[in-house]
């Protein structure tokens, strides 16, 4: 991510909602006394749900000073993990794993919908401003292949028609409810196959 696309769009303030400061009282509490500084983490994931995706950098400094600790250890940690997302991002963030299993089944596919449905390039917000996607590796639904992640829910099992469905739904801000696009629970196998040899799929 460029420098410019992390510095433009920089509200000037930032500050946890009411609501909020309740959680972030709450989370304190599970640190020793003196370790508040470790709470810096779940504070930035707090930050990013309550600014539609995204961390701006007055949050960072508005942690700190919550948390007593220097902006650059904010700063650092933000920086390091790639679920923080340090520019806008809009309401509907797309993550499409493209390693090994979803390329296979076809992640290649999803991702030039979403070039051709959200924006050419990554970290782009569409043109009416509501998403964004990305190219991640492994979100660890290998079985589940291909699939995508949408802000916190998983898309899986997913094919052309249906991404286009859920990108589309996206884009008029009424999003598909997340699932497997197979008819599966969890890993299970699809509703519509049929078991045999002792439990195991033919």
């Amino acid at each position: 991510m460029s420098l410019k696309k992390i510095h433009d769009h920089q509200p000037e303030s930032f500050e946890f909602s009411k609501s909020n400061l309740e959680l972030v009282n709450g989370i304190l509490k599970k640190y020793p006394e003196g370790r508040k500084k470790s709470a810096v983490m779940p504070l930035l994931y707090m930050a990013q749900r309550q600014n539609e995706n995204w961390i701006p950098l007055a949050a960072m400094k508005y942690i700190a000073k919550y948390l007593e600790i220097p902006y650059i250890k904010v700063y650092e940690v933000a920086t390091f993990y790639t679920m923080y997302n340090l520019a806008p991002v809009g309401k509907y963030f797309v993550q499409v794993c493209t390693t090994s299993p979803c390329l296979i089944r076809g992640a290649d596919k999803i991702v030039k919908i979403c070039k051709e449905k959200i924006s050419s390039e990554e970290n782009t917000l569409s043109k009416n401003k509501l998403c964004s996607w990305l190219e991640v590796e492994c979100l660890g639904a290998c079985v589940n292949a291909p699939m995508m992640q949408i802000n916190n829910d998983y898309y899986e099992d997913l094919d052309e028609k249906n991404t286009l469905e859920i990108i589309n739904s996206l884009l008029q801000d009424r999003p598909i409810k997340p699932k497997s696009f197979r008819n599966r629970t969890s890993t299970a196998p699809e509703k519509d196959r049929p078991i045999i040899n002792g439990g195991k799929n033919a």
